[in-house]
């Protein structure tokens, strides 16, 4: 029984709006992302290029900041030196500074040096945005394998080379004739030093020169010898000017590590050569009152010692290319810059 009030039937408002009808959902856009960059192999001189990120002022900004790192490494530890020195309550001489003794101070200066490693890895990925390895060499990591045979390598030629400077008369002109023995105690601490710091000392001037300054240079440059030309001279001046036939060793040493790099497309033979061949020299120094402490370096060399010298280093890399080809060591890649490419 219906409601006297209320029709069964109610007929439509023909004033009504029409009923929403919903929308299907718009499919998804489709979107594809871009494809990572895939770098054509590289020679090492040519590792800046590996992201496709290169740009014209990445070389020269990079550059500036390795030197900005130098100078603030070096501040940090003097900095640290001071701080330590006044708690330990050491002397001060007269320019205000703490004084540390021939093996502390020397071990201040290979620290600095040391920490231009972070330094250079910071520069490529912050300023050129590729993976820091690449300084490394060609597969975008130190090839831990092919760097231990190079020190094995040099670690017979530069014992002696070291030898026949020392018997060679006229080799000692630095007056280490007139050496004494430092003592048991200052021989250990100062070997400990050398045998701690100059790895890192060692492989942070390779980075920065064959390493960063190749690697700037070739992002130009097509040719290799282009890009190792120019470390070689500033190798040489950083070390400081002493006696010309020092500055041609040093020269020397720089054009054909350079070269080494390049041909085995990593830093490893010129890290090992460097690394034994500071051990060595810093070593003995050790055993001798003073020696650490010297300002003298191979800048200083007499003609001489820079024959034997540069013989040693030219044989060491007729060994390194004769192994090197024999193991195929991969002197062409692209870095893995695809995989790490930066974010």
């Amino acid at each position: 029984m219906t409601s006297p009030h209320h029709s069964p039937s109610t007929p439509p408002d023909p004033w009504a709006p029409p009923p929403a009808v919903p929308h299907p959902a718009y499919p998804p856009y489709p979107y594809e992302s871009e494809p990572p960059y895939v770098s054509p192999p590289l020679p090492y001189h040519r590792l800046a290029l590996a992201t496709g990120r290169h740009r014209w002022w990445r070389p020269l900004a990079g550059t500036g900041l390795v030197l900005g790192g130098a100078v603030v490494a070096a501040l940090l530890v003097l900095l640290g030196a001071e701080i330590v020195g006044a708690a330990l309550d050491k002397p001060v001489d007269e320019d205000g500074l703490r004084v540390w003794g021939g093996i502390g101070e020397t071990g201040q200066g290979l620290l600095s040096l040391a920490l231009l490693l972070p330094v250079v890895f910071l520069a490529a990925r912050w300023t050129q945005r590729r993976p820091g390895g690449t300084v490394s060499s060609v597969v975008g990591r130190l090839r831990r394998d092919w760097l231990v045979r190079c020190l094995l390598l040099a670690l017979p030629l530069v014992t002696a080379s070291l030898g026949v400077m020392l018997l060679l008369p006229g080799a000692s002109a630095d007056g280490t004739d007139d050496m004494v023995w430092a003592g048991l105690p200052d021989f250990l601490l100062g070997l400990a030093m050398v045998c701690v710091l100059v790895p890192f000392q060692a492989a942070a001037e390779e980075y920065v020169f064959r390493g960063w300054l190749t690697q700037a240079v070739g992002a130009w440059c097509r040719s290799p010898w282009v890009a190792i030309l120019p470390q070689a001279p500033l190798f040489a001046a950083a070390h400081g000017w002493g006696t010309p036939w020092g500055f041609v060793d040093l020269v020397v040493f720089a054009l054909v590590t350079g070269v080494l790099t390049a041909r085995t497309g990593g830093l490893e033979a010129a890290v090992g050569l460097h690394v034994v061949s500071n051990l060595l020299a810093m070593g003995i120094s050790a055993a001798f009152a003073g020696a650490l402490a010297s300002d003298e370096t191979a800048a200083d060399m007499d003609m001489v010692s820079v024959c034997v010298d540069v013989v040693m280093i030219g044989g060491y890399a007729a060994l390194v290319l004769w192994w090197a080809g024999r193991r195929r060591v991969q002197a062409v890649g692209a870095g893995r810059a695809a995989e790490d490419d930066i974010r």
